[in-house]
Parts: structure tokens; sequence; C-alpha cells
């Protein structure tokens, strides 16, 4: 099994899960500080708000080494060790998020097609109250949390996909990054997300230009 260089291991396998109300687990400096400035300067530029796939956006080297490592085994092997789960062959859909706006941070849960999510975020040090990311105890009172986790630079948030997974945060309207990996059941699960996040992605793209083009 290789290593990571940008990716501290150790500290997401020493970071304890908290098995209740659902598995999950908060790293606060998941990534090595002599990288994680480089791979924040190469975070994609994104304009609109919602979830693109890696092969709609652009991106730099660091950036590029970081989603090597997360789709490496070594990486795989401590998640399927911490959540003892057999995630062997499992396929990996990564994507990111660059703008945030009105409509994010409804309660939801995650769709049965994911096993494990793990959300990586790369902002500044977060002082807005919105934008927090909070684990609640039911799909009704975003202010009933046992966990709040503020979207700062090297934080990382992984939890296994189950029914009561309830999460949501506060309206914020701005720039919000955060690269979001699952390990999904099977590739046809991989194939179905794949292509709900390309049309979404053109959508956005075409709107966009239309918008310029009323405005221009």
């Amino acid at each position: 099994m290789t290593t990571c260089e940008i990716i501290d291991l150790a500290a997401i396998k020493t970071t304890p899960v908290q098995p209740s109300p659902f598995p999950y687990s908060v790293v606060g400096d998941a990534l090595s500080s002599d990288f994680l400035s480089r791979v924040q300067r190469d975070f994609p530029a994104i304009e609109d708000a919602g979830s693109f796939p890696l092969a709609t956006v652009r991106y730099g080297g660091d950036f590029a080494k970081l989603i090597d490592e997360l789709k490496g085994d070594a990486f795989r092997q401590v998640i399927a060790e911490k959540f003892a789960m057999d995630l062997t062959d499992k396929p990996v859909m990564i994507t990111v998020r660059g703008q945030s706006d009105h409509k994010d941070g409804r309660i939801h849960t995650d769709s049965k097609s994911k096993l494990i999510t793990v959300l990586l975020y790369m902002n500044e040090d977060w002082q807005p109250d919105g934008g927090r990311l909070r684990l609640l105890n039911n799909e009704h009172d975003l202010d009933d949390y046992f966990a709040e986790i503020p979207p700062a630079a090297g934080t990382m948030l992984l939890f296994k996909v189950t029914e009561n997974g309830w999460h949501g945060h506060k309206t914020f309207i701005g720039t919000r990054k955060v690269l979001q990996l699952n390990y999904v059941i099977d590739e046809a699960a991989l194939n179905k997300h794949a292509v709900r996040h390309k049309f979404s992605a053109k959508f956005k793209a075409w709107r966009r230009r239309l918008l310029g083009k009323k405005t221009s």
C-alpha cells in the first residue's frame, strides 16, 4: 500500500468515529500543512452554485495530486478500516462546489446508492454563522444538531450514509469551497450520478452564458 503525501492518513486513522446517531468522524487537519495552501491555490475556480464533476472544471497540479491520493488504495483502506466496511472495488465519485446560494443547505440525507461520504473543505478561516454543516437529530429542525462543522481549509468530515443521516446548514450566499467524495455501491450507480451532474453543469453554463448576453 502506497502512502500519501498530501493527505494526513495518520490524522484520519487516529480521529475516532462517533457511533451515534450515525457513524461520523471530523478530522480538523486532514491535509499536510506543507501542501494545504498549494491545494487551495489549485482548487477549481467555480462561478455557479451546485456540484460539478471533475471533468467539467479546471484545476492545478497540486489539486490533481490530491485527487489521485483520494482515489488511491491507501486512502480507501483507511476509510474501510475506520468504518469497518468492505470498500474493495467500490467506485469513487468526486464532485466539487465553489459557490453557495439560497437553495443550498436544506436538510437531507444522502442517496442510498452512496456508502460513505467524505467532505473536504477548502475555505480560509470561516467566520460566518451560515454555511456551517450541522449533523442533525431529525429531518425537521436545523437547530436540533449534535455536531457543527465550520468549512475551514483542511477540515474533513466523514460519515456512513444511513437512513437517519440528516444534515444541512444555515443559508450562506457566496464562496464556499468543498470537495465531496463518495464510495458508491456499483458502476451503474456511479454512471447515474455522473449523468445527472454533467447535465446540471451544462445547464448552469448555458444559463450563465444566456444571462451574460442579456446584461451586455
